[in-house]
């Protein structure tokens, strides 16, 4: 029996973060399905990813044999801290320039990705959000913010 290393090593992540998240969970009110508390969603979403990363644990002891690759350090440093620059320009830049700020960012991570490509998804997804979460859910987020003064 051979077994593919990247895979059960994903499977084992899931797992890992699923009862991380699980023990967290617990510290919360559960209550029933009827009355959930807010606790009950994160341990059923918890649940779900162990129960995946056993799933894929188990598919890994079948396949046939697979190395860890190298660490996709570029799609690393572009994406991890695109959350987090959003964050923490949202209400400054506003909605729409934040977003084309991270989706710019975020396109790079690929080697793959031509300016004018990246321009195009910058320009369709910062619309389909702006459309999708200001004008379809009416968020409160600011459109352009006080840092440019428009």
């Amino acid at each position: 029996m051979s077994l593919n290393l990247r895979d059960a090593a994903a499977g084992a992540a899931f797992v890992g973060a699923g009862g991380w998240f699980a023990l967290g969970a617990l510290d919360l009110e559960i209550g029933t399905a009827l009355r959930m508390g807010p606790g009950y969603f994160p341990l059923i979403l918890s649940g779900i990813l162990m129960l995946l990363g056993v799933i894929i644990v188990l598919r890994a002891l079948r396949s046939g044999p697979g190395e860890i690759g190298r660490i996709p350090w570029r799609g690393l440093l572009f994406i991890l801290p695109a959350p987090i620059i959003f964050g923490l320009t949202v209400r400054g830049l506003g909605m729409v320039l934040a977003l084309v700020l991270v989706v710019l960012l975020v396109s790079y991570a690929s080697r793959a990705m031509r300016p004018l490509t990246a321009a195009c998804l910058t320009v369709g997804l910062t619309a389909f959000c702006v459309l999708v979460f200001s004008y379809g859910l009416g968020l409160p987020l600011q459109r352009f913010g006080p840092w440019l003064n428009f």
